[in-house]
């Protein structure tokens, strides 16, 4: 086998995962003019995509624009949609941000707060690869939900 293929083999396994399937479903839902309805998923996540590359052009000073604040929005609501499915009980994702791009994202799930990130520079907001994006959502999938089966009483508050 090829690099290449390789490649394509290991993005089209990363396409079907459950992480990714629902970021191109809660990415599609916030496009209200169906902009993305000819776009394949694969294009739908690029701008998820920030390889070195690519964050070289991107200022380190900067305010995120509304685009790159609902993409930040789009992966804890996947996250959220994720822990919801897993655990039956609905996942609030909250993401406070400054209009310098500085701020928090929570995940509470009843009065458990399952999620807790400090965010820096938004707008250069992304994962080098779609491997990585996916592997530190399910990072944070495992560690939720294994907050939720250590504190059942206080999630299902």
């Amino acid at each position: 086998m090829t690099e290449t293929t390789t490649a394509s083999t290991e993005n089209e396994g990363l396409m079907e995962s459950a992480f990714v399937v629902e970021m191109v479903r809660q990415m599609r839902a916030i496009d209200p003019y169906g902009q993305y309805d000819s776009m394949s998923n694969a294009e739908i996540l690029e701008p998820f995509i920030l390889t070195k590359e690519k964050k070289r052009e991107i200022p380190i000073i900067g305010d995120p624009d509304e685009i790159v604040v609902a993409r930040v929005k789009v992966f804890y609501n996947a996250i959220s949609a994720l822990i919801e499915s897993e655990c039956s009980l609905m996942a609030v994702p909250i993401v406070n941000l400054t209009h310098e791009g500085f701020g928090r994202a929570l995940i509470t799930v009843g009065k458990l707060v399952v999620m807790d990130r400090t965010l820096r520079d938004v707008h250069r907001f992304g994962f080098p690869s779609l491997s990585k994006m996916k592997d530190e959502g399910d990072k944070i999938l495992s560690v939720a939900l294994e907050l939720v089966g250590t504190h059942p009483k206080v999630a299902g508050l």
